[in-house]
């Protein structure tokens, strides 16, 4: 049972596990630390966890607009966007570490109050694609446990449920797809059939590996306990 098919509850379960995990991931590092580079390059800690932050007030304007009718977008612009995590990435270590705090703090309240019809209301999410608001929950989850590991400070893909790993895999795959990359791509899950990302184009590229380690090198986070026949480097997907 794939991630959207499972109940409400559960869903939003595992997107405040993976908000628990990112934060005890930030609580190991100290001030100083913050100013660290991340799995990102050009952005330090202090921009991850802006980014995280301000992504949950996001999704805050979204389930506001499922709540009232009343169009409420992520964000202003791509321009906007960048330059609140700039500012962000700019305040004193204790007021990002606030900002991660009470915006998580705003999101679990709207997930909490939201009315029921409400979790089928279309929004639009940043990239334009238009979906239930129920689609939150796994925009969060992705983000969250994704970024975990970004901090560069032991987060692992292996310590993310079997779900949400399969979730990634299946976005990876849809964007390349969508938008033409990863021909001759083949990604081989130990005991798992081989996905061919563009199956009409002969194979040049294989990786192998367990399902975390192969969803790692396909987020463009490294090839660390892969097998790879071919490019070395992921295609992007975001």
């Amino acid at each position: 049972m794939d991630f959207a098919a499972r109940p409400l509850p559960e869903r939003l379960l595992i997107a405040h596990r993976g908000t628990a995990y990112f934060a005890r991931r930030l609580a190991e590092l100290t001030d100083d630390e913050l100013d660290g580079d991340t799995l990102l390059p050009g952005w330090t800690r202090r921009h991850l966890v802006a980014h995280v932050g301000y992504n949950a007030a996001a999704l805050c304007r979204l389930l506001d607009w499922a709540a009232s009718g009343v169009e409420t977008p992520m964000y202003e612009s791509p321009e906007q966007r960048g330059r609140e995590i700039h500012e962000g990435a700019t305040l004193p270590a204790a007021a990002i570490r606030n900002l991660f705090t009470h915006t998580t703090a705003r999101l679990a309240e709207r997930w909490r109050n939201l009315p029921e019809s409400a979790w089928r209301s279309l929004v639009r999410t940043a990239q334009g694609r238009t979906v239930p608001a129920s689609e939150t929950s796994w925009m969060r989850a992705r983000e969250v446990w994704i970024h975990a590991v970004d901090l560069g400070n032991g987060g692992r893909f292996a310590d993310f449920p079997d779900i949400v790993l399969d979730g990634v895999l299946a976005d990876v795959v849809a964007m390349w797809r969508a938008r033409d990359r990863g021909a001759g791509v083949s990604l081989c899950v130990d005991g798992r059939p081989p996905i061919e990302i563009q199956e009409s184009e002969p194979n040049s590229t294989r990786v192998s590996g367990s399902q975390a380690a192969v969803v790692r090198w396909a987020t463009g986070r490294g090839a660390i306990g892969v097998e790879i026949k071919g490019d070395e480097a992921a295609p992007a997907w975001l």
